[in-house]
């Protein structure tokens, strides 16, 4: 048994089946999640009192959504930065509740990504609005975010000897993990996937190439979907419907361009620390890992920054068979299938949370035996330009 601080828990977890829902705006998906997660916890409307949005629904989130609800918060935090924008509200509610400024803190997301047809990953850095910092220097050059993740593949495997093969492993990995996940083949059959099927390394490596060197099945689907969380003070947590699953650890990052800069170097190696010292606990002792998937390499990156192998070693790391939940080595990976098999609807950090306390109350699809910790963590905006690190350790009360 685990003995860090028991500070905030969560206790109530949902994620909206359907990955194509024409017709649902992504307030009706939030809603009903929020309802679902409550009901899960065994908590009401009226026992919340922290509101923690990415600004993914309707406009001014904070407000409206909050009436749309119908209750009136003593906590409103609309931080967006991105897919890791739920890590970070993770760390705040921990934070608010330890503070005494809310005893229930409510995290929602929604989003239609599919049904809306956003070709999320042939954007430019600035996602077509506004010029910013970002899209000034990248834009002008034809950069979009998939050819971005793709030139730190090809830096990662110019510097370290990665190979596409070894990358292969983690798409293979995650989608043996989604075949178990019966929300996770419908996904992929209403997506229209070519082989709704456990896939290998050639299958990757012989899906056409869409940013050299990502394959297809190198990159993550674009989905409809949504999810909740909801974290609770240790005093409310322990009268919840089920156990709780204690957030020990949390650590926030951002990173962007500078010159001489490592591109193969994300956020996670500031948020990785921080959450470790903070849960008093080492990557080795990790039992599942959560890590937005929105490609293969980010994923090979964010081992190595977050302290899982030494930076270069990412690839012989996953080569080790290691990744399967049930494997004898540490950790298994994105045990739903992940951003790559299961979905993707543009922000992905809410499922990471809710498949590690899915793990950790026993209850995966692809269940790891005597699982006591897990990792989420989310990544924001783009790697190699600006982009954040949201790191969440969890245990097993």
């Amino acid at each position: 048994m685990v003995s860090q601080r028991r500070d905030a828990a969560i206790v109530g977890i949902y994620e909206y089946p359907k990955r194509k829902a024409p017709g649902v705006t992504p307030l009706q998906i939030k809603a009903e999640c929020a309802a679902r997660a409550l009901e899960d916890a065994g908590l009401s409307w009226k026992d919340v009192d922290g509101l923690y949005d990415a600004q993914d629904g309707a406009g001014m989130a904070g407000l409206s959504l909050a009436e749309y609800f119908g209750f009136r918060p003593n906590v409103i935090d609309t931080t967006a930065v991105g897919g890791s924008s739920y890590e970070f509200h993770a760390a705040h509610a921990k934070r608010d509740i330890a503070a005494g400024r809310c005893k229930v803190a409510l995290l929602t997301y929604g989003s239609t990504a599919h049904s809306d047809a956003r070709r999320i990953g042939t954007m430019g850095g600035g996602g077509g609005g506004a010029p910013s910092p970002l899209s000034n220097m990248t834009d002008p050059y034809g950069m979009t975010l998939i050819s971005n993740y793709a030139m730190v593949a090809r830096r990662h495997m110019h510097q370290y000897g990665t190979t596409s093969e070894q990358l292969a492993r983690i798409a293979v990995a995650t989608r043996a993990h989604a075949m178990r996940n019966p929300e996770a083949v419908q996904a992929m059959t209403d997506l229209e996937f070519v082989g709704v099927n456990e896939i290998t390394v050639d299958d990757v490596l012989n899906s056409r190439m869409i940013a050299d060197p990502l394959h297809l099945l190198d990159c993550c689907m674009v989905s409809d979907g949504g999810g909740a969380v909801v974290i609770a003070a240790p005093e409310v947590a322990r009268d919840c419907r089920k156990k709780p699953v204690w957030i020990i650890g949390a650590g926030e990052a951002t990173s962007y361009s500078e010159n001489g800069s490592d591109i193969t170097v994300s956020a996670a190696a500031q948020s990785g620390p921080r959450a470790w010292a903070e849960a008093d606990v080492r990557p080795d002792e990790i039992d599942v890992a959560m890590i937005y998937d929105s490609f293969t390499i980010t994923v090979l990156v964010m081992l190595e920054d977050l302290g899982f192998c030494k930076k270069g070693e990412g690839g012989a790391f996953v080569s080790e068979q290691r990744l399967r939940f049930d494997s004898p080595l540490k950790p298994a990976l994105n045990t739903d299938g992940g951003g790559l098999s299961s979905n993707h609807p543009g922000m992905r950090g809410i499922f990471l949370l809710i498949e590690s306390t899915r793990q950790l109350r026993g209850e995966s699809t692809s269940q790891v035996k005597d699982a006591r910790l897990a990792v989420a963590h989310g990544n924001g905006g783009m790697l190699a330009t600006s982009h954040t690190g949201g790191t969440i350790v969890l245990a097993r009360d």
